[in-house]
């Protein structure tokens, strides 16, 4: 299954997939509101400002597996989102992202290594996967590396459509 094929739902319940994100360069991040790592908010929506036009976007995925953090509604990660980091990418339904309740976009996206050759279940909040406009997992990031770290910028840019 193509990972343009998943069902989705958008933060206000909508049903979606990454279809609407079809030849573009996505970031895809499991977020959270009260994290230690949740200030890389703001990096993710630099690089979103800064790529956009040039046909990338970052996709947050709300999940509170990892100590509760994100124990809010829809609408109270969306205020906090567009209140404390103005974030204009697009978020999703909350979601699970590792166990038996896994999301199967998880599923699919968890087959793939990180820089160090390991797959697997997801570590923390702020994991990150690049997908290439063709819907292919082309890098994996872990929860500390920084949205503007050197490794992601130069794979987006490796990666936005020609």
């Amino acid at each position: 299954m193509s990972l343009y094929d998943i069902p989705l739902r958008t933060l206000a319940g909508d049903p979606t997939s990454l279809s609407d994100h079809k030849g573009r360069a996505l970031l895809l991040v499991n977020v959270a509101s009260k994290c230690g790592l949740t200030p890389q908010y703001e990096g993710l929506e630099e690089l979103q400002q800064r790529y956009a036009d040039r046909g990338f976007t970052v996709l947050g995925f709300p999940c509170n597996q990892f100590g509760g953090q994100e124990p809010g509604t829809a609408e109270d990660i969306r205020t906090f989102c567009s209140t404390t980091y103005g974030t204009s990418f697009p978020l999703f339904e909350k979601l699970e992202v590792n166990g038996e309740n896994r999301h199967p976009l998880y599923a699919e996206l968890t087959r793939s290594a990180d820089a160090s050759g390991e797959a697997g279940d997801i570590q923390w909040n702020f994991e990150k996967f690049l997908v290439s406009p063709a819907g292919e997992v082309v890098g994996r990031f872990r929860p500390r590396t920084e949205p503007g770290a050197e490794e992601i910028v130069t794979a987006i840019e490796a990666n936005l459509p020609r």
